[in-house]
């Protein structure tokens, strides 16, 4: 109990320091990278406050696994040096047993990254851009281009060259509709179709229909009774790309549904969704490799432990980055896009902690 304590007590006072510190740093960057911006459009002070309060969080967010880092690396190195792990050590105290305290305490922390990000963070972050393009001016629109919709369960394929959101349109639309086996039913043609509130369907101007008859395109009157299939809501062609790393989970599952109803891609928004739930375990497995490389050197003990295990961090972002690009072109699954670094490096860690010299 002497020793948790002891642990604990040298860990979280450099830990709340380390974050704290380098939060800070972070969101003077932030405000350093926008300033001219903030000062060509007159912003008042007090709303440049009241953005770097909503971007606090995120802050925290992105620091916090480096502050764990810093603060393991600095704890156990000090030890080292002080002779004190040594000491230990011959009295029967191996380094694992010593440092269970806050390998627990990475494990809390990792949790409380997940909650925090998705309760703290995103709602907060949102606030962050919705406030910053507000007084800088940035328009933010729903209009889209370049269209291609499934709707009915695959069996409308919708095509428009663009959707105006002001006045819910779609422009110079081509639809395709298929039977209930999904073979091809016709072809439509229309200059623009406008949304109808009291039918709850779109509109078509100027239709004009075509079938395939003996392997031939041939021009039919237009029947009416297709524009009543025609109910996809005109939410669903909006310019809705959203970052799923900047959403809650329920935000996230929602608009990967969306992507899957209407037939868009969506391996790059599942595997962001996946990192949500292994990316912070970043904490247990920086706080392993601080275990497993501290004390390695006697000399500059400190400085090669921080280089070593600061090495070993940027190479996992490194091969997540790759895993992710993978997921999203679909060479591997949109789980192991998310998963496998932290796969890999939990065994390398183990491993190391596993074979440290104590």
């Amino acid at each position: 109990m002497k020793l948790t304590k002891y642990a604990l007590k040298l860990f979280l006072p450099l830990f709340t320091m380390s974050l704290f510190f380098f939060s800070f740093l972070i969101v003077l960057v932030e405000l350093l990278m926008n300033i001219w911006r903030y000062l060509a459009n007159n912003v008042p002070l007090v709303e440049i406050m009241r953005i770097l309060l909503y971007y606090a969080p995120k802050a925290f967010s992105l620091i916090l696994p480096v502050a764990v880092l810093f603060a393991s690396c600095y704890m156990l190195s000090n030890l080292y040096k002080d002779n004190e792990l040594t000491a230990l050590f011959a009295s029967g105290v191996s380094l694992l047993k010593f440092s269970i305290p806050i390998i627990a305490c990475s494990v809390i922390l990792s949790f409380a990254l997940f909650t925090f990000e998705d309760l703290v963070v995103v709602p907060n972050y949102k606030k962050h851009v919705q406030l910053k393009n507000e007084v800088l001016k940035i328009a933010d629109t729903k209009n889209n281009n370049h269209i291609v919709i499934l709707g009915e369960n695959g069996s409308v394929i919708y095509n428009a060259d663009f959707y105006d959101d002001a006045v819910q349109r779609l422009n110079n639309v081509i639809l395709v509709v298929r039977n209930d086996d999904k073979t091809l039913n016709c072809i439509v043609k229309a200059n623009n179709a406008t949304w109808s509130k009291n039918d709850n369907h779109w509109k078509l101007s100027v239709p004009t229909e075509y079938k395939y008859l003996n392997e031939q395109l041939v021009f039919f009157p237009f029947e009416s009774d297709i524009e009543k299939r025609l109910t996809e809501i005109p939410e669903t062609f909006r310019n809705n790309v959203i970052s799923v790393e900047e959403s809650s989970v329920k935000e996230s599952k929602e608009y990967i549904s969306h992507l899957k109803r209407v037939g868009l891609p969506y391996g790059q928004a599942l595997s962001e969704y996946y990192k949500k739930y292994s990316f912070p375990c970043i904490t247990i497995i920086v706080i392993l490799f601080s275990i497993g490389l501290s004390g390695r050197s006697r000399r500059n003990a400190l400085i090669v432990s921080l280089i070593s295990t600061l090495g070993a961090t940027v190479l996992f972002y490194i091969i997540q980055m790759v895993t992710m690009l993978m997921a999203k072109f679909g060479y591997i699954s949109a789980f192991w896009g998310a998963w496998f670094p932290v796969a890999l490096f939990t065994i390398l860690s183990v491993l190391l902690v596993r074979y440290t010299k104590t």
